[in-house]
């Protein structure tokens, strides 16, 4: 078994490849041409298309605890039938990001991502006889990203099964057959992720079976001390009305910000709720005051921002 230090390693390698950080965008929201999942969402982009991200929001939304219940559950039928629809939905989107600083959601897409995708993965390279932490992010990446059985019995059928070639060998080899499905694959979407198995490489090229710390990912640090951080992006104030908001330096950032867009959002402002107050929040709020007889300043007094928020 791994130890707690290596899961989470072997969990934030192909976070970095998912998201570009090491603890995940718990609230990154992403559409990819070509993409058969079409939307996809949270520190391990779950899909619309597999059904998986229908199953996560029920679950976050089954919480009585959740923030954005109310706002979410509308969409849940949806979610289920797959509607794919649901890719242009600008305010959902906006819910998304704003339910990552909700701590249930975070704690909730923890809890399904081990369950649909790290147990599946532990499951896969215990039949396999992988027991070293590279070996296992190799087997959770395949899980996150699709086609594992595929590539497994491609590597199988070159170099035999890891028993006989050795772990770390067929690990090598898998790589090199992954790379190669990836790299000659008809959709571009795939070609273009070609690099998480250039990553591996260079882990094992160093010899990083047992993923110690701390390591380099695609210019992304991977250490205790980033692995304890705050997830990237989530905010846990100030609460709206506790300031004025506008255009300043440094941008304002919070979760005062990211609901004032979400509430601007829900009356049909083309916005996203990225928790930064830049120009495009201060036009939208000059816009909002216009439709309320107020001076167009930009600035959101405290209590516009309440007004807003709702």
């Amino acid at each position: 078994m791994l130890t707690a230090t290596q899961k989470k390693t072997a969990q934030a390698i192909v976070n970095i490849f998912e998201t570009g950080v090491a603890l995940g965008e718990y609230g990154d929201v992403t559409l990819i041409a070509g993409d058969t999942g079409h939307l996809t969402f949270g520190r391990s982009q779950t899909t619309l298309g597999s059904g998986n991200l229908a199953m996560l929001l029920a679950r976050y939304c089954a919480n009585a605890g959740a923030r954005f219940s109310a706002q979410l559950k509308p969409y849940l039928p949806r979610f289920e039938a797959c509607d794919l629809s649901l890719d242009h939905e600008p305010h959902l989107h906006n819910i998304l990001r704003a339910s990552a600083d909700d701590p249930v959601m975070r704690e909730t897409q923890d809890v399904f991502f081990d369950e649909v995708y790290w147990a599946a993965a532990e499951r896969a390279a215990k039949s396999l006889g992988i027991v070293t932490p590279l070996g296992m992010a190799v087997v959770y990446d395949s899980m996150v990203h699709g086609a594992f059985k595929l590539i497994r019995d491609r590597t199988n059928a070159k170099c035999g099964s890891p028993g006989s070639a050795g772990e770390q060998a067929w690990i090598s080899e898998y790589v090199a057959q992954r790379d190669a499905w990836l790299r000659n694959n008809p959709r571009a979407d795939l070609r273009g992720t070609v690099y998480r198995m250039e990553a591996m490489r260079r882990l094992i090229e160093l010899k990083e079976w047992g993923l110690d710390l701390p390591l380099v990912v695609r210019g992304v640090e991977v250490s205790a001390a980033a692995l304890s951080a705050t997830p990237p992006h989530c905010y846990d104030g100030p609460a709206p009305g506790s300031r004025a908001l506008g255009l300043q330096s440094p941008l304002a950032r919070g979760l005062d910000v990211r609901l004032l867009q979400l509430g601007l959002s829900a009356q049909g402002a083309e916005i996203k709720a990225d928790g930064v107050f830049g120009k495009s929040s201060g036009e939208h709020i000059k816009t909002y005051q216009k439709k309320k007889g107020l001076p167009p300043t930009g600035i959101a007094d405290a209590a516009l921002v309440l007004e807003i928020v709702g």
